[in-house]
């Protein structure tokens, strides 16, 4: 019986996708692949294909998931298998490097970065940010990993020679303008099946809490100091966002081959928009979407269900 296959190594993340495949009674099966083997001279079960593996995956333990997924997804590829978020949306999730590459190459605007492999390399890379704020993160991020704020090199050569510096699992360290938000919030767009479903305003003035189960804490990056928070939603889906960055980003995920990603953006003093971040493992809040009427992981299963359908014609209903 044909299916949807879900990749993913994390089960948290999942079960809000599952639940929704059940309710409308769509076959499913998943492939958690924090480990496992296939057999190259076999082919792939028929079904379609959609993976939600994560860059963070190795902070839960799962170190080569995202080496092994990529295997397994050439391999589900080089039989004509229907992947959605297939190698080359794996390939970016794992690196922001290529996420800015691709970005630019579409009109899209990103803080000024450098890639750096060394400690010493990430101090040179410093000085050109001399006399400004700036921030480092991981390549292979997720969950905020290696994201500081620093006013100055020196302040970087103090935590880069201190036992707190956090080694990046790809070894490569990020040195990024800081942009200065004259509020204290992101932006997050979100696509499914390569179509803008809403946008997301997300409050960081206490943390830098992405999604409900994807924490990614960085302080007061965003906090303007002495300024009081009032009691407010952390989520709240943005009513009738229209920004032409949203074109921009259609075409980025289309000629990438993503059909589903949510795409994170900070406007500065002037409104000038700068993407950050690609996330292909997208989560969504339940409070936000329950307030606004609107579903991400509901209109995943529908996207999931016809091309299933679209693919094998009618399905044998698990309900």
């Amino acid at each position: 019986m044909s299916k949807v296959y879900i990749i993913h190594e994390n089960s948290e993340w999942t079960i809000h996708l599952t639940k929704r495949l059940e309710e409308l009674g769509v076959p499913f099966e998943e492939w958690h692949l924090d480990e496992g083997l296939f057999d190259l001279s076999k082919e792939p079960p028929e079904g379609i294909f959609y993976s939600r593996m994560s860059a963070s995956s190795h902070t839960r333990g799962h170190r080569f998931a995202p080496e092994y997924s990529g295997q397994v997804l050439a391999w589900l590829e080089a039989h004509g298998r229907n992947v959605y978020n297939g190698s080359r949306a794996l390939e970016l999730e794992v690196s922001k490097v290529k996420q800015y590459l691709e970005l630019n190459k579409h009109g899209v605007t990103t803080p000024r970065t450098i890639a750096t492999v060394g400690k010493q390399q990430l101090l040179e890379a410093a000085k050109q940010f001399e006399g400004r704020a700036f921030i480092t993160k991981h390549n292979r991020a997720g969950k905020g990993l290696g994201v500081q704020l620093f006013q100055s090199v020196e302040a970087l050569k103090a935590y880069v020679e201190s036992p707190s510096f956090e080694e990046p699992v790809d070894g490569i360290t990020l040195i990024q303008e800081y942009i200065q938000s004259p509020e204290s919030y992101i932006t997050r767009c979100e696509f499914v099946g390569g179509e803008f479903v809403y946008a997301v305003k997300v409050d960081t003035s206490e943390g830098f809490e992405l999604c409900p189960a994807d924490a990614c804490q960085i302080g007061d990056l965003f906090c303007p100091v002495g300024e009081e928070v009032e009691e407010k939603p952390k989520f709240q889906v943005i009513e009738g966002f229209d920004d032409p960055v949203i074109e921009k980003y259609k075409r980025v995920l289309d000629s990438n081959n993503i059909q589903v990603a949510g795409i994170e953006f900070i406007r500065n003093e002037t409104g000038e928009i700068f993407t950050y971040d690609i996330n292909t493992n997208t989560n969504y809040n339940s409070d936000a979407e329950a307030k606004a009427g609107k579903y991400g992981m509901l209109e995943l299963a529908k996207f999931l269900e016809a091309q299933l359908i679209a693919e094998y014609g009618a399905v044998a209903k698990t309900r």
